[in-house]
Protein backbone atom coordinates (compact mmCIF):
# COMPACT_ATOMS: atom_id res chain seq x y z
CA UNK A 1 0.00 0.00 0.00
CA UNK A 2 1.64 3.55 -1.34
CA UNK A 3 1.27 6.67 1.27
CA UNK A 4 -1.11 8.61 0.31
CA UNK A 5 0.40 12.35 -0.61
CA UNK A 6 -1.88 15.06 -1.41
CA UNK A 7 -0.18 17.87 -3.77
CA UNK A 8 -0.82 21.54 -3.98
CA UNK A 9 -0.43 22.75 -7.47
CA UNK A 10 -0.22 26.48 -8.70
CA UNK A 11 1.73 28.19 -11.28
CA UNK A 12 2.12 32.03 -12.31
CA UNK A 13 1.46 33.66 -9.06
CA UNK A 14 3.09 37.28 -10.39
CA UNK A 15 3.78 38.57 -7.30
CA UNK A 16 -0.12 38.98 -6.33
CA UNK A 17 0.24 38.72 -2.55
CA UNK A 18 -3.61 38.49 -1.90
CA UNK A 19 -3.96 35.55 -4.36
CA UNK A 20 -0.55 33.59 -3.08
CA UNK A 21 -1.92 34.41 0.77
CA UNK A 22 -5.56 32.42 -0.56
CA UNK A 23 -3.30 29.72 -1.79
CA UNK A 24 -1.77 29.34 1.35
CA UNK A 25 -4.22 28.88 3.37
CA UNK A 26 -6.26 26.79 0.71
CA UNK A 27 -3.16 24.22 0.77
CA UNK A 28 -3.16 24.34 4.72
CA UNK A 29 -6.15 23.72 5.45
CA UNK A 30 -6.67 21.12 3.08
CA UNK A 31 -3.63 19.96 4.12
CA UNK A 32 -1.56 19.41 1.73
CA UNK A 33 2.30 17.03 1.80
CA UNK A 34 3.77 19.48 -0.87
CA UNK A 35 3.12 22.65 -2.68
CA UNK A 36 4.28 22.93 -6.42
CA UNK A 37 4.70 26.09 -8.25
CA UNK A 38 5.45 25.99 -11.98
CA UNK A 39 7.18 29.18 -12.24
CA UNK A 40 6.83 33.04 -12.53
CA UNK A 41 7.13 33.68 -8.77
CA UNK A 42 8.36 37.26 -10.24
CA UNK A 43 9.55 38.79 -6.93
CA UNK A 44 11.99 37.21 -4.19
CA UNK A 45 9.69 39.22 -1.21
CA UNK A 46 6.95 36.58 -2.19
CA UNK A 47 8.95 33.69 -0.28
CA UNK A 48 7.95 35.39 3.02
CA UNK A 49 4.41 34.06 2.34
CA UNK A 50 5.31 30.69 1.14
CA UNK A 51 7.39 30.57 4.14
CA UNK A 52 3.86 29.94 5.79
CA UNK A 53 3.10 26.98 4.32
CA UNK A 54 2.49 23.78 6.76
CA UNK A 55 3.66 22.03 3.99
CA UNK A 56 7.32 21.59 1.67
CA UNK A 57 7.47 23.55 -1.50
CA UNK A 58 9.19 22.77 -4.64
CA UNK A 59 9.02 25.51 -7.18
CA UNK A 60 10.65 26.20 -10.59
CA UNK A 61 11.42 29.30 -13.08
CA UNK A 62 9.02 30.74 -14.94
CA UNK A 63 9.74 33.06 -17.78
CA UNK A 64 9.27 35.73 -16.43
CA UNK A 65 11.25 35.21 -12.96
CA UNK A 66 14.30 37.59 -13.99
CA UNK A 67 15.97 38.29 -10.60
CA UNK A 68 16.57 34.73 -10.78
CA UNK A 69 19.78 35.34 -8.22
CA UNK A 70 17.20 37.68 -5.73
CA UNK A 71 15.01 34.44 -6.23
CA UNK A 72 17.25 32.08 -5.34
CA UNK A 73 18.35 34.13 -2.34
CA UNK A 74 15.10 34.65 -1.07
CA UNK A 75 13.88 31.07 -1.55
CA UNK A 76 16.61 29.38 -0.37
CA UNK A 77 15.22 28.00 2.89
CA UNK A 78 11.96 26.83 0.89
CA UNK A 79 13.88 24.74 -2.06
CA UNK A 80 16.44 25.77 -4.87
CA UNK A 81 15.15 27.17 -7.88
CA UNK A 82 16.26 25.95 -11.18
CA UNK A 83 14.45 25.82 -14.88
CA UNK A 84 13.06 21.99 -14.11
CA UNK A 85 12.29 19.60 -11.60
CA UNK A 86 11.74 16.03 -11.10
CA UNK A 87 10.88 14.30 -7.77
CA UNK A 88 8.81 11.42 -6.69
CA UNK A 89 5.78 10.94 -4.54
CA UNK A 90 4.85 7.35 -3.38
CA UNK A 91 5.55 5.25 -6.67
CA UNK A 92 4.83 8.29 -9.03
CA UNK A 93 7.85 10.16 -11.34
CA UNK A 94 6.56 13.40 -11.31
CA UNK A 95 8.39 16.79 -13.03
CA UNK A 96 7.45 20.45 -12.90
CA UNK A 97 8.69 23.16 -15.44
CA UNK A 98 7.18 26.42 -16.50
CA UNK A 99 6.62 25.03 -19.88
CA UNK A 100 6.54 28.04 -22.14
CA UNK A 101 8.15 26.07 -25.19
CA UNK A 102 5.14 23.89 -25.80
CA UNK A 103 7.52 21.64 -28.16
CA UNK A 104 9.10 20.73 -24.94
CA UNK A 105 6.28 19.78 -22.86
CA UNK A 106 5.04 17.57 -25.74
CA UNK A 107 8.62 16.00 -26.03
CA UNK A 108 8.63 15.27 -22.34
CA UNK A 109 5.20 13.98 -22.02
CA UNK A 110 5.59 11.83 -25.67
CA UNK A 111 8.51 10.60 -23.47
CA UNK A 112 6.22 8.42 -20.46
CA UNK A 113 9.15 8.92 -18.47
CA UNK A 114 7.11 10.78 -15.85
CA UNK A 115 3.86 9.66 -14.56
CA UNK A 116 2.67 13.67 -14.40
CA UNK A 117 4.22 16.79 -15.61
CA UNK A 118 2.91 19.92 -13.80
CA UNK A 119 3.15 23.06 -16.15
CA UNK A 120 2.31 26.35 -16.09
CA UNK A 121 2.88 29.55 -18.26
CA UNK A 122 -0.64 29.54 -20.36
CA UNK A 123 -2.44 31.14 -17.53
CA UNK A 124 -5.44 28.49 -18.28
CA UNK A 125 -6.23 25.30 -16.20
CA UNK A 126 -5.76 22.55 -18.59
CA UNK A 127 -5.29 18.95 -17.69
CA UNK A 128 -4.69 16.46 -19.83
CA UNK A 129 -4.96 12.69 -19.19
CA UNK A 130 -2.81 9.78 -20.78
CA UNK A 131 0.23 7.85 -19.58
CA UNK A 132 1.65 10.99 -18.47
CA UNK A 133 -1.28 13.33 -16.58
CA UNK A 134 -0.37 16.85 -17.71
CA UNK A 135 -1.39 19.59 -14.97
CA UNK A 136 -1.46 23.10 -15.61
CA UNK A 137 -3.62 24.98 -12.49
CA UNK A 138 -4.34 28.27 -14.78
CA UNK A 139 -3.17 31.09 -13.01
CA UNK A 140 -2.69 31.70 -9.20
CA UNK A 141 -2.76 35.62 -9.90
CA UNK A 142 -6.07 36.05 -12.07
CA UNK A 143 -4.20 38.60 -13.74
CA UNK A 144 -4.99 37.42 -17.21
CA UNK A 145 -8.42 35.59 -16.33
CA UNK A 146 -9.71 36.97 -13.78
CA UNK A 147 -9.81 33.21 -12.43
CA UNK A 148 -7.63 32.41 -9.80
CA UNK A 149 -6.94 28.43 -9.59
CA UNK A 150 -4.84 26.04 -7.94
CA UNK A 151 -5.40 22.22 -7.91
CA UNK A 152 -5.07 20.04 -5.22
CA UNK A 153 -3.90 16.26 -6.62
CA UNK A 154 -3.64 12.85 -4.61
CA UNK A 155 -0.18 11.63 -5.84
CA UNK A 156 -1.36 7.74 -5.20
CA UNK A 157 -4.52 7.87 -8.04
CA UNK A 158 -3.72 11.10 -9.48
CA UNK A 159 -7.32 12.19 -8.63
CA UNK A 160 -7.20 15.93 -8.63
CA UNK A 161 -9.91 18.86 -7.86
CA UNK A 162 -9.30 22.53 -9.44
CA UNK A 163 -9.89 24.97 -6.58
CA UNK A 164 -10.89 28.12 -7.23
CA UNK A 165 -9.61 30.81 -4.61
Amino acid sequence: MVNEIIIGIMADSHDNLESIEKAVKVFNQEPVDLVVHAGDLISPFTAEIFKKLDSQFLAVFGNNDGERHGLRMAYKQLCYLEDFKEFKSGNKLMAIMHGSNQTIVEAISCSRKYDVLVRGHTHKVEIIEGETLIINPGETCGYLSGNETVVIMDSDNLNYQIIHL
